[in-house]
């Protein structure tokens, strides 16, 4: 087993991979542990992504499967990881490849260790409509599923494997990141959670996939079916 699995959700991401992959090399090489770079591309093959992965020790290209959604991409990360810990983070430059290093550095500190842009310290680079529909969404899912946790929503966080591993998502869009939280802390009762501040920074290429109609309609519906289902 290595000892760590970075997992990197990417769909159209080649120009922000060819900045990101080169620092992310950098930043974990510091670190001198075993680990592997997971980037879960869309479920069709990218020839481009695939020869930029392969020029880095240890990066690995896979298809995201069954389907083509960002959750069957966060199970499809989950299931191919060989790491003791898995960190999540986006392809599109919003997570810093420098706070790396931060994350693991505190895995003793906690169960689930979270890049927070709401804990003290914290922040955004977002525009004030982003701003303000992230603060609505943590603050519900938070308050309603009973989470002691200030930022739910940045998928930027650090877990063990052995808990991912053995939790059943059903999520197909971004509110996985939600659900992923939520169950771990259904499934082991004495999880611990600690954030660190961050800053969240404005993607570096092209445009987000969150489509804002379904981002409200879905996290209403996740946030509902969470609260009420006994499905771990």
């Amino acid at each position: 087993m290595k000892n760590l699995s970075i997992i990197i959700p990417a769909y159209n991401e080649i120009e922000n991979l060819d900045l990101l992959l080169p620092q992310i090399s950098n930043e974990i090489e510091s670190l001198s542990i075993d680990y592997e770079v997971l980037v879960v591309d869309s479920n069709e093959f990218c020839e481009l992504t695939n020869n930029l992965c392969s020029k880095f020790i240890n990066f690995k290209y896979i298809n995201r499967s069954p389907k083509n959604s960002y959750g069957d991409a966060v199970r499809s990360g989950i299931r191919e990881s060989r790491g003791e810990y898995i960190i999540f983070m986006d392809a599109d430059g919003s997570h810093t490849p420098s706070f790396l290093n931060i994350l693991y550095e505190n895995r003793n500190n906690g169960d689930i260790v979270i890049a927070s842009r709401y804990t003290e310290g914290g922040k955004t680079d977002n525009g004030i409509l982003l701003i303000f529909m992230s603060y609505v969404v943590n603050k519900l899912y938070s308050y309603i599923l009973n989470l002691d946790v200030k930022d739910v929503s940045n998928s930027f966080k650090l877990y063990k494997s052995a808990h991912l591993k053995k939790l059943n998502l059903d999520c197909e869009n971004f509110d996985i990141v939600e659900e992923v939280l939520y169950k771990c802390k259904l499934n082991f009762p004495k999880i611990k959670f600690i954030e660190i501040p961050y800053t969240f920074k404005k993607r570096i290429h092209g445009s987000t996939k969150r489509n804002l109609v379904l981002f409200v309609i879905t996290f209403a519906v996740t946030l509902f079916k969470l609260r009420f289902s006994k499905n771990k």
